[in-house]
């Protein structure tokens, strides 16, 4: 198969077996690809259907997005982890109401400069809802291409990222530049996999160097592997008398960023501290069971410890810190190993937590 080939192959086999029916694929716009963009960076198909559709229904224009409190986004995206993508969602809403009359630019370069948007998203939000020629190189686009070209390399090096990327651009066609695009994601999502591929069925095989060398699964190569760095915390739930648990806003930067989430301490003893600090008595601490939360960059050993609190004066909370009630709980964006242990402790049946 020559590169001429290659863009008739995917346009026919999509017009036979792509995807057409996903949420994000009706009613397009702009604003609808962005949205479901960045929610399946690093996140599967299957998962992010049920948050696009409550994300829509809450925020279904750029403007209502843009005009809604960060807590309000940061609670519909509560779950799907990588909370730095909602902040950079929430302003880049922002930006393109206040700079662009609230349309997107039709231009590549221009989308790049919005908060969270790469030159992969760019592509797709150009391609998919405008119809421009612009290639992407999300996973399962680098995949099809490594294993096509039998590319040598991790993808994430910047040199074998750059030959993907001239492959990408080099091949796409110039016309039904949308259906392109969703047929090639589609490729890599249904048959170009990551552990078993179904080259028997694979519009490209008859070109793809992988399949000829019998070598499908060597491409593209795994990211050298790193042992996880360790690092434990405890989290008090701090409980008064009606059942409300303290929470603390975390910093807009870093881990769970903008997140409400739990005070942490190295040792029990330190939340004397915290007592002092927003005048409570506390009762005897009862240690819940630890457990594990992994990050793409390291592992947290979280050790959970419910401590009655009574307040010796009327105000205990301020700025950043609220008492949540468990039995009519805000609209907030919660660290997901925080909302476990919330929602455990408001079924008052405290189990092995996974």
């Amino acid at each position: 198969m020559t590169d001429p080939q290659f863009g008739p192959a995917v346009l026919a086999w999509y017009d036979q077996h792509g995807r057409k029916d996903l949420p994000w694929q009706q009613g397009i716009t702009p604003y609808r690809v962005w949205v479901s963009e960045i929610m399946l960076q690093q996140t599967q198909v299957a998962t992010v259907l049920g948050y696009f559709d409550r994300f829509m229904s809450a925020l279904p224009t750029v403007q209502a997005l843009a005009a809604a409190p960060e807590d309000e986004v940061l609670h519909l995206w509560t779950g799907l982890g990588y909370y730095s993508r909602a902040r950079n969602l929430h302003k880049a809403a922002q930006i393109v109401v206040a700079r662009h009359g609230g349309e997107f630019p039709r231009d590549v370069e221009q989308l790049c400069e919005l908060p969270g948007i790469g030159r992969s998203t760019a592509g797709a939000i150009a391609s998919l809802s405008m119809g421009l020629r612009a290639p992407i190189l999300d996973g399962n686009v680098k995949r099809v291409l490594a294993r096509y070209l039998a590319q040598d390399g991790y993808p994430g090096d910047p040199q074998v990222a750059r030959q993907l990327w001239a492959a990408a651009e080099r091949l796409m066609p110039h016309e039904r530049c949308n259906h392109y695009t969703q047929a090639m994601m589609d490729l890599g999502a249904t048959l170009c996999t990551r552990s078993k591929p179904s080259c028997l069925i694979c519009p490209l095989r008859n070109g793809c160097r992988a399949h000829l060398l019998g070598r499908e699964t060597a491409y593209p190569e795994p990211k050298p592997r790193k042992a996880l760095p360790q690092k434990r915390t405890l989290m008090p739930l701090l409980t008064d008398t009606q059942g409300n648990v303290l929470l603390y806003r975390r910093p807009s930067t870093g881990l769970w960023g903008g997140l409400w989430s739990l005070p942490e301490m190295d040792a029990l003893p330190d939340l004397h501290a915290l007592a002092e600090r927003h005048g409570l008595q506390l009762g005897e601490p009862r240690a819940l069971p630890a457990f594990t939360h992994t990050f793409s960059h390291f592992q947290l050993s979280i050790e959970p410890w419910l401590v009655p609190a009574s307040p010796r004066v009327s105000v205990v909370a301020e700025g950043d810190w609220l008492w949540y009630n468990l039995t009519a709980p805000p609209r907030l964006g919660l660290a997901a190993p925080v909302k476990k242990l919330l929602r455990r402790v408001a079924e008052d049946s405290i189990g092995e937590l996974p």
